[in-house]
């Protein structure tokens, strides 16, 4: 008797269950800039801020809540480039582990050169003999 009960229960339940959620649309607003020292984006594979920042994972879209960090190609960019004497240099981007792995970078060709990892310009100094 209280089986069958449960089940009168349950089969009710489950057949006057409805819910009045409706999809919302979440609006920015503004234009989103990609980063606070750079507009747009700096490479072919990446997505603009706005179209990268919808979907499930960014349910808040309150940027000041939102980690904002600073473009790392224009902050690299303020660098100095680093002269060197030799033909070949090394850079392990200051090494421990806030480094990355020791690259070797040939100078040969005339200009700077940056490394692959974090960026930073080698040259090779020219001095007169």
């Amino acid at each position: 008797m209280l089986r069958s009960t449960i089940a009168a229960i349950r089969r009710t339940s489950i057949r006057s269950y409805t819910t009045s959620l409706e999809q919302t649309t979440k609006q920015a607003g503004i234009q989103i800039q990609q980063a606070p020292n750079f507009v747009g984006t700096w490479s072919k594979s990446q997505r603009p801020k706005e179209e990268a920042m919808s979907g499930p994972r960014f349910e808040q879209i309150d940027l000041a809540t939102q980690p904002n960090a600073m473009a790392a190609i224009e902050l690299i960019a303020e660098e100095p480039i680093q002269f060197v004497s030799e033909r070949v240099t090394s850079c392990n981007g200051g090494g421990g582990p806030l480094g990355h792995p020791k690259v070797y970078i040939n100078l040969d060709k005339p200009g700077a050169h940056a490394c692959g990892y974090c960026g930073i310009r080698f040259e090779m100094n020219h001095h007169h003999h």
